[in-house]
């Protein structure tokens, strides 16, 4: 930090009005900076141009790391040959299965992250007790993984399994905290409250993965859901209605998305009838393709 600050210092000196004089790192940069520990054997990176700058990198800021740094020239994607595509993959989904069948619900929020537990197909062999500590057992060392993996900082809080014997939860909490000593983020765990849930906290050292390789989604901005056809049909309807006592009109023309106009003309066509009997107008439907399920226009005619 102290050469970095004395490079910022120096550039500011002979810098003109407009110039950057200090950027954050690149990604591979900023990986090698945030996430290097002595465990690690070799880090191999794809790119000729970013190998050397990465070599240069740790040259000087990072000189234990320069020998375990390699290029890898082969002609196989290097994210295939590691099968790092599919971590990425499962790392951004909301459900994380488990080996012995249940899964992790994991649900990010601006507040805290959720994490649920659930046993899912899986009944054990003995009994119900016994299925549900094993369960929370693995859920306890995957949880610690999916943390890092996703890089989720701030309060999150765990609800296992709700287990009877208290040994069970002593046990499950020292896997957690165990597996959580890899973690190279401070994170601090509280226990277990009086509901039975989990807290701990894991301190933010940059964006999240979904935040770093997402973006909210524009047809529902970030919600995660849609209105049903249903809701959007009676929306139509309202709009209509506020529309006829605005302005005068002979036809509405309703363009919608194809779920939207195939209730309009199916289970909604007796509200539909209804409802021109009542402005004594004529609605008319088309369907638009490139409409999400939520969009629709009325068109005066």
């Amino acid at each position: 930090m102290l050469r970095l600050w004395r490079k910022v210092s120096e550039r500011k000196v002979t810098a003109t009005p407009q110039t950057v004089i200090y950027d954050d790192l690149p990604l591979f940069m900023r990986t090698l900076r945030d996430v290097m520990r002595d465990d690690i054997e070799k880090i191999r990176i794809d790119s000729r141009e970013n190998f050397v700058k990465l070599v240069e990198f740790a040259e000087e800021f990072m000189p234990d790391a320069v020998e375990r740094i390699e290029y890898y020239p082969g002609e196989r994607p290097i994210f295939d040959l590691y099968s790092v595509e599919d971590e990425i993959q499962k790392a951004l989904g909301r459900k994380v299965q488990l080996k012995s069948g249940g899964y992790l619900v994991i649900d990010p929020t601006e507040a805290m992250t959720t994490i649920d537990v659930n046993t899912g197909g899986y009944v054990g062999h003995r009994n119900l007790e016994e299925t549900i500590f094993k369960t929370n057992l693995e859920a306890a060392t995957a949880i610690a993984r999916q943390l890092r993996l996703r890089n989720l900082g701030g309060i999150i809080i765990i609800d296992f399994i709700d287990m009877v014997d208290v040994e069970h939860q002593r046990q499950v909490l020292r896997v957690l905290e165990k597996a959580l000593e890899r973690d190279h983020a401070k994170t601090k765990c509280t226990g277990v409250t009086e509901l039975g849930l989990v807290q701990l906290t894991r301190k933010r050292t940059r964006e999240s993965l979904e935040q770093t390789l997402c973006e909210a989604c524009p047809t529902c901005s970030g919600r995660g859901t849609l209105k049903t056809p249903e809701t959007v049909c009676y929306e139509i309807f309202r709009e209509i209605l506020r529309e006829e006592r605005a302005y005068s009109a002979e036809t509405y023309m309703v363009l919608a998305s194809q779920p939207v106009v195939d209730r309009l003309l199916d289970e909604e066509s007796a509200a539909v009838a209804d409802l021109e009997t009542f402005i004594n107008k004529t609605i008319r439907f088309q369907v638009e393709q490139h409409y999400s399920q939520e969009q629709y226009d009325i068109v005066l005619m």
